[in-house]
Order: structure tokens, then sequence, then C-alpha cells
């Protein structure tokens, strides 16, 4: 075989998705012509696409080494060391290739995720702005525009790129998880239009693949051990550990025998808690949804969970193979995968009252005893403090949440609470740039000054934990709640007003508070929101002894009972498991 002929061999292996198979051959060649940029080059991009960063950024740099004036090669290291989190010397890749190219509509994207990353939106949505000029027709940049216009709360332009993404590209399945998951924060979705999207997205992407579903010869013994498996790309410090890990420890060996299928290419000191909790580990970054599947059903798996759903870095498509007899998708949110070959999603009595909205789920809700959620903080620090309005005198209100879930409509009704509380402020994490203008604007429209407003950024756990002892109250949103920062609020001793939502994200809130004992802190319409939240900081008493004693109400809570939680879980699957076997 010829260089040429070898080389043209590796891409067909490369673009089939056989991904270690041309790696096999781009490390034969290199062993024969280690000064061959090209075959360097593409070495990187196999390594990378199987999840080995640290190969991709040696061959990427070997490959410059040889070709120092391609800005291909410099934009590909770039995303190498993004994904690796060096942010800064992927931005001078990027950089560098732009110089050497600057009308490189792909640098230019790439640049922008990598200013995505550091949080520096207005200029991300310059990059893939001037991306989409130089080349119109792109869905990856449109998708990515998406993103950040998302992040920013711009939901409106961010569904509208998203859908010019899947126009240009009508299989692009990210975009369209996208999509789906952006119109759960804004004011005009409810369940029938949202299952709507999804039942669209069900026949677009998930359904061509039943073909390829197999029978099941799982044994049918309604009483044996279980094989469950989990899929996610969130195996690492990520909001899904302080719900996965006090699962991971408490699920019974006796009787489960669990594998997880990460979507991950680096490990952390999260990922190793979760692989000591676990007997399988299975690294499937690089793998196609029809290897991943086959990997299932070679490891015999019983009940198969997903724990993304149409949130980032989701493996969707393989439980549109049908690997495994029961399929249940659980933790990314509290929602629909819109699948067909789903067949459960975990909630509970307070997310989706029973017969409420159970026509707009396409899996059939196991609502569990009391939460979908057991939290875990992973630290006792820091400590609860006193209520910050005790010393100063001055109430402060907070949101710490994702900023997509801010909108007119929850600015108005935040206004309107400040103007019942004299003196009083709101902290606001929000993205540096534009949007917090916005929000300075909303709010002076209804009377707020910019001096009783202050931004907080994303900053590491502890700190972010620390600035909740600068809050009295925290004001959720809607008609996305917020779910895990409510969680950390409570932990810290800072009360939680919500507004009950149409959807199960909107009643996140509701969930929580109930198993807290806490439901006269639940408003059902905008009025009596803002009469709780005022009625609530003008109450010093209700504060200090709420303050003093959430943290102990958490502990002793469904919300952090983690034995009981797992019992249920695993009740549930046992349960849907003689479901199937019982099917013949």
């Amino acid at each position: 075989m010829t260089l040429d002929q070898a080389m043209q061999l590796a891409q067909q292996h490369f673009q089939a998705g056989r991904l270690t198979e041309a790696e096999t051959i781009y490390r034969q060649i290199l062993a024969q012509q280690p000064n061959h940029a090209e075959a360097h080059f593409y070495l990187g991009n196999t390594a990378k696409a199987l999840g080995k960063l640290d190969d991709a950024i040696a061959a990427y740099q070997r490959a410059l080494a040889l070709a120092p004036g391609s800005a291909e090669i410099h934009a590909s290291l770039g995303t190498a060391l993004k994904d690796t989190g060096r942010l800064d010397e992927a931005m001078t890749c990027y950089q560098r290739a732009l110089a050497i190219k600057e009308d490189f509509p792909d640098a230019h994207n790439s640049l922008g995720n990598a200013l995505r990353d550091k949080g520096q939106l207005d200029d991300a949505i310059a990059c893939y702005q001037r991306a989409l000029v130089l080349r119109p027709g792109f869905p990856e940049a449109h998708n990515n525009l998406g993103n950040a216009f998302k992040d920013v709360g711009r939901l409106d332009e961010a569904i509208a790129a998203f859908r010019q993404a899947i126009k240009l590209k009508c299989d692009y399945f990210s975009a369209y998880s996208n999509l789906l998951f952006t119109l759960h924060f804004h004011p005009a979705s409810d369940p029938s239009s949202i299952f709507a999207e999804m039942q669209e997205w069900d026949r677009q992407c998930a359904r061509p693949l039943k073909r390829f579903v197999q029978p099941h010869a799982n044994d049918r013994e309604a009483f044996r051990p279980l094989r469950i498996g989990y899929v996610s790309a969130d195996f690492y410090e990520h909001a899904s550990a302080f719900f996965l890990l006090p699962l991971f420890r408490h699920h019974d060996r006796r009787q489960f025998e669990v594998t997880c299928y990460a979507q991950l290419a680096q490990t952390s000191a999260t990922t190793q808690q979760m692989q000591a909790c676990v007997p399988h580990w299975r690294k499937i970054v690089g793998r196609s949804d029809a290897d991943v599947a086959a990997m299932v059903r070679e490891d015999k798996i019983d009940i198969l969970v997903d724990l993304k759903l149409h949130t980032g870095g989701n493996r969707l498509l393989v439980f549109a193979h049908k690997p495994a007899p029961v399929q249940v998708t659980w933790l990314g949110y509290p929602g629909t995968t819109g699948l067909e070959t789903i067949d459960y999603r975990l909630t509970d009595p307070h997310l989706d009252p029973p017969g409420l909205d159970d026509a707009f789920y396409s899996e059939q809700s196991i609502r569990l005893p009391s939460t979908f959620w057991c939290y875990d903080p992973l630290t006792l620090e820091p400590a609860v403090n006193a209520p910050p309005c005790l010393e100063s005198g001055i109430v402060t209100f907070g949101c710490l949440g994702n900023f997509c879930k801010v909108n007119d409509a929850v600015l108005s009704l935040w206004a309107g609470i400040l103007n019942a509380v004299a003196g009083s402020r709101l902290i606001l994490m929000a993205p540096e740039g534009r949007c917090r203008q916005w929000a300075l604007s909303c709010l002076g429209r209804d009377g707020i000054g910019p001096e009783r407003v202050e931004f907080a950024a994303k900053q590491p756990r502890l700190d972010y934990l620390r600035a909740y002892h600068r809050i009295d109250i925290v004001l959720d949103t809607f008609p996305y709640n917020g779910h895990t920062t409510s969680l950390d609020s409570l932990w810290m001793g800072v009360p939680v007003v919500t507004l009950a939502g149409r959807t199960a994200v909107g009643r996140a809130g509701a969930s929580q508070l109930n198993n807290l004992g806490l439901a006269e802190l639940i408003a059902r319409n905008p009025d009596q929101y803002v009469r709780l939240a005022a009625g609530l900081a003008e109450d010093r008493p209700r504060l200090s002894e709420l303050r003093s004693t959430l943290r102990g109400r958490m502990e002793k809570s469904p919300l952090m009972d983690a034995a009981s939680f797992t019992r249920h879980v695993e009740a549930a699957y046992q349960a849907i498991w003689r479901n199937w076997c019982e099917v013949r």
C-alpha cells in the first residue's frame, strides 16, 4: 500500500467513525515517515475525537513544528487545549490562526467557544457573528451563537439561531437538543408546545434509528439482581455530582450491579469518587451511538438510565437504539426526552401532581414518594451565618442561578419586591457585559436605581457558597426555577421564595420547599409572590429562625436522606423490571 493509499484509508475509517482503526494507520504511517506533518495533524484529529486530548495536543504540536504556517493546525491545537481547560493557551492558538488567515470562519467560531467558556459572552457573540459573515451557511456557528444568546438571556434570538442551524443541517442533533432545552426557559412555552417540539425531534432524529433495535435476550427472572447502566457526560465536578454520589454510595450491591457509561474525556477527583462507588466504568467518548448501544447489549444491562435529557453532551441517540429492555430518564431536569424508546421518567408528586401533565411526556411517570433530588453539598464549609440584615439594617435579596432563567417578568416582580421593602438591595449573578445593562434597564423602568443592584460573577464553589452570607432571601426565577442553586441556598440557611409554574421545571421550588415543610414560601400567582417575599423581609425573627434551622431541616428531610432515596429508586427499578418480565 502506498503512502497516499494509507492516508486515504485512514481518512475513510475516520469519516466512518472507526477511530481506533484510523489511529492505528496514522501511527503506522508516522513510524515510516516521522516528519509527515499532515499525518501528525490527522492523528491529532483522531486522538481528539477519541477523547485522548494529551495525545491530540502532542500530535498537533509536532505537526506545527513541521508546518508552522498552517492556520488549521493552530486552530485545531487551540480546540484540544480548550477541551482540557487551558483557555488562555487556546485563545493564543486561535489568534495565531487568524493572524495567518484572518478570513477563517472556523477559527472565529472556535475563539468564540473559548471566550464563552471564560464568561466573555459579548466577545463570544461577536466572534460567532463574524464567522457567520464569512460563512452564512455555518450550522455550528449558528448553534454556538444560540448557546451564547441563551447564556445572556436573549432567548428569542437563541431559539432563532438554533432553528437556523437545524434548517441548514436537518439532522443536527445537538442543535435540536439545545433548542428543546432552551424552550423550557422561555416564558411563552407551555407543556403542550414543548412536547410538540419534542415529538418533531423524535420524528426527525430518533425514529429513523428504530430499524437498529434488536430483540432483548435478558433473563426474564422477575426477582433476580439487576444490571443498571447510567449514561452521562457529567461524572465530574458538575452539579449532578451532588445527586449522583449519594445514590451511587447507597446502591445495594447485592441486588444492583452498576455500570457507568461516561461521555467524559478527562477524569477528576469527583470522577474518581464515583468510580470507587461502582463496579464497572465504560468510557464512551469517541464511540458511535451504534457502538455504545452494542456495548450496552454486551454488558447485558437490564435498565439503562439517561441522566442528561436534552442538556449538553447527552447520548440520547444511544437510547434510540433501545439497547436495554427497560430505559429510564432522570436528573438532567424534570422533563421529557420525547423518545418513544425511553419507557419511564423519574419524578415526584410535587413536580408532577398526578394527572396534570402526563399527556405531555413520552415516558410513563414514576413518582418517587417524596423528592426527585437527593442532595449532598459535598462539604460542611462554609458555616451558616446570621442574617446580614440584622447587622446592616438592610434586607438583601439575591439570585445566584443561571442568568438565562432571568426575564422581563422576573425582573418586574423583583422590582415590585424591592419597592415594597424600603432600602432593600438585590445581588444578581450575571455575566459581565450587555446583559447587566439590560437587567439594570428593566429594573430602572420600575423605579429601582443601579445603586440598589450588585452583580456577581461565576466563582469557585466555596466562594459561591460564601456569597450566601450576604443574602437574606433568595428570589426564585420562573418559568424555570432554581434547582441545585436553591438547594445550595437552603443549605446555607437562606430561605427561597418561589412561584410555582406551569411546567415541572417551574415546580422545582415547590417540590423542595414541600419536602422541607415550608409550603408557606410557595406562591401560586405573581401578586402572592411579591407579598410573600416582602412579608418575609419584614419579619426579622422569622428570618433569624429560618437561618439557624434550615441546614438542620435539610439534613433531616427527604432532600438529604440518601439511604431512603436510594431504596425508593431501587424499588422503582424492581417494579418496572417486573413489568417488563410480565410482558411476553
